[in-house]
Formats: structure tokens, sequence, C-alpha cells
């Protein structure tokens, strides 16, 4: 049966996404779901839950709130609790039962909105899609909806946009990427949204320049091109030459000129990188400009438009990968140690853990 998994886990819902996105940004995130699912988006999908609390809320929809479309009960629960946290905004999303039966997000999000009088918006989840529309969903409501006109930065000011946990390790990638994009002249200005707080990101638009570090985050980048003319570019500073790449290109691209880095690469069959469009891609460029190891990759997740290079395979269904990965028969596969059980026979697998794909087993 196509695009079902015998035996790889799939990866994080839309739903986490909207939660990760969302998680420092001061917002009461509501999902509507069933009584106990709270845990596998705010503990299961979310390293930071035990560090660093948010208001991450469930329903609790029960069947029969399911059955009679009992939306009074979500909508008075909401405002009161709205009342008591006092959010900087309110999120209502949706899991597969809702998406059954009908749910009007948007409409319950104005009622909320009406009656708390907390900007509130809906979000249109359904647990059957990945956490990169989730999360790419909901970082487009924040910059369309916070992000203003300001001041330009004095030096080439940069947004991170695109990171949460679900792709990057949450403790220490902040202050390493700050670190290197001092190192490179640079200048940080917010992050999109890990290590950021709403009143960083609501002065984005003084940047220069936008770097996009996961697909989740092209829609915002996009959008603030178009609305403030912030050209972005798309790379992960992985390894020492594809690092430096990437530095000039979002110097050039500040300047008005072409940086297209993912370019920067060899693709062949020396290796396979299975994972996250942008960042397999950057990891793809690094392994050749730093160690002459030619890649290809494949992108089981939703990307955008010109990040995959020629050879790169977009595949999400399990039978597809094994497929490809036993024609390409690579030497070395990057990918999260769960892959290891559909890699060909004499393919070394090369651990790269992925917390959207993997969770908690392999955090260290």
């Amino acid at each position: 049966m196509k695009n079902v998994s015998r035996i790889i886990p799939c990866y994080s819902a839309d739903t986490a996404g909207v939660c990760s996105a969302l998680y420092e940004l001061g917002g009461m995130v509501v999902t509507h779901d069933a009584s106990g699912c709270n845990s596998t988006y705010a503990t299961h999908d979310e390293p930071r839950w035990y560090d660093m609390q948010s208001k991450m809320y469930i329903s609790a929809l029960t069947e029969l709130d399911a059955i009679m479309g009992n939306d009074e009960k979500l909508i008075s629960d909401v405002v009161s609790a709205a009342a008591d946290q006092k959010p900087e905004f309110i999120a209502v999303c949706g899991s597969p039962m809702p998406m059954m039966t009908g749910v009007d997000f948007d409409a319950i999000a104005a009622e909320i909105e009406a009656r708390s009088g907390i900007p509130t918006f809906g979000l249109h989840t359904n647990g059957t899609r990945s956490y990169i529309e989730g999360a790419s969903e909901a970082f487009d409501y924040i910059v369309k909806q916070y992000v203003r006109e300001c001041e330009k930065s004095d030096g080439i000011g940069v947004n991170i946009i695109g990171m949460t946990p679900l792709d990057f390790k949450w403790k220490g990638t902040m202050e390493a990427m700050k670190k290197w994009l001092a190192d490179s002249g640079l200048e940080y200005i917010s992050c999109l949204a890990m290590g950021s707080s709403l009143d960083e990101i609501k002065r984005a638009a003084a940047a220069r320049v936008d770097l996009v570090v996961s697909s989740m985050g092209l829609s915002a980048a996009k959008f603030m091109q178009e609305r403030f003319g912030i050209p972005y570019v798309c790379g992960v500073p992985t390894g020492q030459a594809f690092s430096g790449h990437l530095a000039e290109a979002l110097r050039a691209a500040a300047e008005g000129k072409t940086a297209d880095v993912l370019s920067v690469r060899s693709g062949g069959k020396d290796a396979v990188i299975i994972g996250e469009g942008i960042g397999s891609v950057s990891l793809s460029a690094a392994l050749w400009l730093d160690e002459g190891i030619s890649s290809s990759v494949i992108c089981p997740l939703p990307t955008g438009e010109g990040i995959l290079q020629s050879g790169d395979l977009a595949l999400s269904a399990e039978e597809d990968i094994e497929a490809a990965l036993e024609r390409l028969s690579p030497k070395k596969v990057y990918a999260d140690p769960l892959y290891k059980y559909i890699l060909p026979e004499k393919a070394d697998l090369i651990p790269t853990p992925h917390f959207a794909f993997s969770g908690r087993c392999f955090i260290r």
C-alpha cells in the first residue's frame, strides 16, 4: 500500500510544526484535539518543554463534542484561559478529528478575538501533513501581522528564518549561528523563531538580507522580500568552505546581487543524504567543498522550488526511498539513525539525528 510506513516512522505533523514555530513568542496555542494529546505536541515533539514553559493547550475534544459540533465549549474555554494567561496572541489549530467534522477555525478565531480582545488566528492544520506546512503557515502569519517598516541596520543585518528544534539542536545552535554571523562581519537582527522574542521579530524589517535555514521559512521570506524589499538566501552554515560561501552570498544579496549558493556542489553517488531540503543540500555542498565527497539528496519533506538540484530526489514514500537507495547503491548514507532499517546492505550509515523524525531517541 502506497505511503504506508512499515518500518520507519513518519515525520512530525503540521500541528507540531505550529506549536514549535510559536513556542517562544508569548502567544497561546490551542490545538483542537482529544484529551491527552497535548503530550504529543508539547513534549514528544518539543525538547524545550522541560526547561522553558509555554502556553500550549489542548481543547480536550470528546466524542460527544465531535459528534454534536460543540464549538461553544472550545470558544468559551479559550476565552476563559486567555483572560487568565493574557497572551500576546491566540492561535487555534486542528487535528484529524476536526478535519473530518469540518470545523471552521477562521470563524472560531474571529469569535474568540471578538470576545477576548486579543489578536486571534486560525491555522489550517489537520495532522496529516508534515511539520513544514504547519510551521510555514505560522511563520507566514507572524511576519504579516507583526513585522513593520523600521530603520535599516547600519551594517548588514540578517534575519534567520525557519529555525526550530524540529530541525536544529536547541541548545547551542543559536549561539553558534550568532558567532558565525559576527565572525563573518554580519549583524544578527532576529530569528524566526528560536532564541528570539516577539519584540525582536517586530524589528525584522531592519535587516538587509534574510537567511532561510529550512523550508518552513520560505513563505515568510518571500513575503518579506515583497513587502519590505529584503532579499533572502537559502542555506545552513555547514563546514568551513560552505559557511564562507554562504556568508559571501548574504553580503552579495544585501547589495542586490544574485546569490545562489546551494548550486556550489557536485551531485554523485559517493553518498546519499536524507532529510529536510535546505539542510541536506547545504550538507551536500559542505561535503563536496571540504572533503571532495560527491553526494545526492533524498528529500522526504516539502521544499521550495530550486532547492533540490539535478540528481536530487523528492520522495516521501518508504518504498520509494528504499528503492532509490538500492538503485543508487551509495557507499555512505547521511540520515537519521532510524533509516538504518531500509539501507542497502553495503551502505555505511553516518548518523545525523533529526528531531522531527526520531524525537528524543538520540538526544545527548
